[in-house]
């Protein structure tokens, strides 16, 4: 967190065609002497501009802030690695705003991507509705679901325990097993079929 860093609103009166060389000789002193006020001084002319940016690309205004949190932190932590021959500072700031927008899009898809519990555990809950007062016949469904669950295939029997036993999203899924993501959705919605099928045979 960039607690406690001297703002200097002065900087806000420097002149566009300064602005680049001014902004690269801040961030060398930052690499060099890690000066707090230098780095106010990137900071108060940067963080307005990222958020705009990232309110335009996400729109939300707390992921907004923690882009530019976290892109300021980068640019603190890596000042170093700053070469003005390469790039203004403006090209070399945003483009770890873009990565770090990139990352947590990435992290953002991966929870919509996890498996909704309503896929399949209603469907089990379902049959443990009012248990107290189910029939015999409802209770011995009941005990076969582990069994139910052990004869999916390999495969799909692997992806179905990852996900609903180890809490792993789908892309963690196909990353640890190194196979495509879509192969991961076809496997988990082809066992959930499965273990419907079998909940509705063993009626």
């Amino acid at each position: 967190m960039l607690v406690g860093i001297p703002l200097d609103q002065s900087n806000n009166t420097v002149k566009p065609k300064e602005c680049a060389s001014e902004m690269s000789a801040y961030i060398v002193e930052v690499a060099e002497t890690r000066c707090k006020r230098s780095f106010a001084k990137v900071f108060n002319y940067f963080a307005p501009r990222l958020r705009s940016y990232a309110l335009k690309q996400m729109g939300n205004e707390a992921l907004a802030m923690e882009l530019v949190q976290d892109t300021m932190s980068n640019v603190w932590q890596k000042a170093h690695l700053f070469n003005a021959e390469k790039g203004s500072p403006s090209t070399w700031i945003f483009t770890i705003a873009r990565n770090i927008r990139f990352d947590m899009l990435r992290k953002l898809q991966n929870r919509k991507e996890d498996v909704c519990s309503d896929d399949l555990w209603p469907i089990l809950c379902e049959q443990t509705a009012d248990a107290n007062e189910a029939s015999l016949d409802q209770q011995v469904t009941l005990e076969q679901i582990g069994y139910m669950f052990e004869s999916l295939p390999v495969k799909q029997k692997a992806v179905i325990e990852a996900i609903y036993i180890d809490g792993k999203s789908q892309q963690e899924v196909a990353d640890e097993l190194t196979i495509p993501l879509g192969t991961v959705k076809s496997r988990t919605r082809l066992a959930l079929q499965r273990l419907k099928g079998m909940l509705h045979d063993n009626d």
